[in-house]
This record gives C-alpha cells, sequence and structure tokens, in this order.
C-alpha cells in the first residue's frame, strides 16, 4: 500500500499483538480505531501501521491495514511497517519510510500507558511527535494491572539508553 502524494500528517501505530485466526487483540484493535477515528476527523491523511509477525500469523501492520480498510480508510491512504518486533524498532522502522516519503508531521498512537515510553524513545532517534491514544476507560483493570508495572520497567529501562 502506498502514500498519497500530498499526505502531510501520518498517524504511526505501535504494534500489539495479533491472535490466532489473524484476530485483532483488544490491544491493536484499540489503537488502530484510534487513528482512523484521527483519520475520519481530518486530523492525519494516512495512517501507518507497524508491526511484524509475532506468535500468530500474519503481520501486525497487516491486520491493521485490514482494520483500516474495513473502516473505510482508502488503501491509499493505509502504509505498513511490517518487520518490527519491539517499539523502538516500530519507530525507527517508520522513521525510515517517513524520512523516504518527506514526512515529519507525526502522531504517535498507542495506549496512554505505553506512550511516556514511545514518547522517549522517539525523542532518543530525534523525532519530534505528538501523541494520540484510546480513552483509559477502553482499557480494563487487568491489563491496566498488567501493563503498568511492564512499562513501568521499560521506561527505566530506556532512560538508561540516553546516560
Amino acid at each position: 500500500m502506498t502514500a498519497h502524494p500530498t499526505v502531510s500528517r501520518v498517524a504511526v501505530v505501535l504494534g500489539a499483538a495479533v491472535w490466532a485466526g489473524s484476530e485483532p487483540s483488544p490491544t491493536l484493535r484499540r489503537r488502530v480505531d484510534c487513528a482512523v477515528g484521527l483519520y475520519h476527523d481530518g486530523r492525519v491523511a494516512a495512517i501507518l501501521g507497524c508491526g511484524g509477525v509475532g506468535r500468530h500469523r500474519p503481520s501486525e501492520a497487516a491486520v491493521m491495514a485490514r482494520l483500516c480498510l474495513e473502516a473505510g480508510v482508502p488503501e491509499t491512504a493505509v502504509l505498513l511497517e511490517d518487520q518490527s518486533t519491539s517499539t523502538r524498532e516500530n519507530l525507527v522502522n517508520a522513521q525510515q519510510i517517513l524520512r523516504a516519503l518527506g514526512i515529519s508531521d507525526v502522531v504517535v498512537v498507542s495506549d496512554p500507558y505505553h506512550l511516556p515510553r514511545a514518547r522517549l524513545i522517539a525523542r532518543q532517534l530525534g523525532m519530534r511527535i505528538t501523541t494520540a491514544a484510546p480513552p483509559w476507560h477502553q482499557i480494563g483493570p487487568r491489563q491496566r494491572l498488567r501493563h503498568i508495572p511492564r512499562e513501568a520497567l521499560a521506561l527505566c529501562a530506556t532512560l538508561l539508553r540516553l546516560r
């Protein structure tokens, strides 16, 4: 899928799991829904889905693309980065794609618990970004209990890369 030549602002959706049967995890669906909302509101001109193949095929980016198309985003406004397996790789690979297209206006889309680390990594990479996230109430308590401590530790590890 290719970007429209006049694309200026892109939503970069950070990867999340694909479940058996090519089903998006709730996290992946929530992030894509947020990006699709940005697209339909006219706040972004394209969506770049990031994420390679995890435990189940196809790639996270391919499932994101399918969800975007099903939600009415035209194929010309959907981009794929389907090789990455981590947040850092999502952003490094997205940065290369965006640079090649001459795009610097980026909205990184992820969950609110994940965005502090994503912002830090983007800063480490020299990216100037804004962010968007689905609302907290869409994230269940079990998922919060699982991901908030994990992200706190991952944020500390990411901070150490600055030294």
